[in-house]
């Protein structure tokens, strides 16, 4: 179902998820180009890999799109996208040593995630903000 128009920090979450799913998008173009010009090598699958990234990303974008034109299944795959981005960004920072990398994936992935997780974006997901929908403001019993 589609809303007239998602809440602000819905449609924040759903810009910062559109360019996670780009990006996602992009590895797997630049791979794909690496493994045309030979880099697969024996034990280093580049295609399947490049595979992974296009369906992993556009997943991630389609769920963006979503979020950014007020379809509610979006923020479902978009949540567990951030969620798995958590531990990367950890991987990152501390088990790789690339603080200046892994910090700002952690950051991003935490503000889609506070920005899904809003009050807002929470009434808009379980429908509350639509008229005639149950919510302190209509808590009248229902007439039969």
């Amino acid at each position: 179902m589609v809303t007239a128009r998602p809440p602000a920090s819905v449609r924040g979450a759903g810009l910062i998820v559109v360019v996670q799913g780009a990006a996602g998008l992009i590895v797997a173009a630049i791979l794909l180009f690496r493994a045309f010009g030979g880099a697969s090598q024996r034990g280093n699958n580049v295609f399947g890999t490049s595979a992974w990234f296009a369906l992993a990303g556009g997943a991630v974008l389609a769920a963006g799109w979503a979020l950014l034109v007020g379809r509610r299944w979006g923020r479902g795959l978009a949540v567990f996208a951030e969620l798995l981005l958590l531990p990367v960004a950890w991987y990152l920072a501390v088990g790789s040593d690339r603080m200046l990398i892994g910090v700002p994936v952690g950051a991003i992935a935490l503000t889609a995630l506070v920005l899904l997780f809003s009050p807002a974006a929470l009434r808009w997901v379980s429908r509350g903000d639509q008229p005639g929908s149950a919510s302190a403001a209509n808590s009248e019993p229902e007439t039969r």
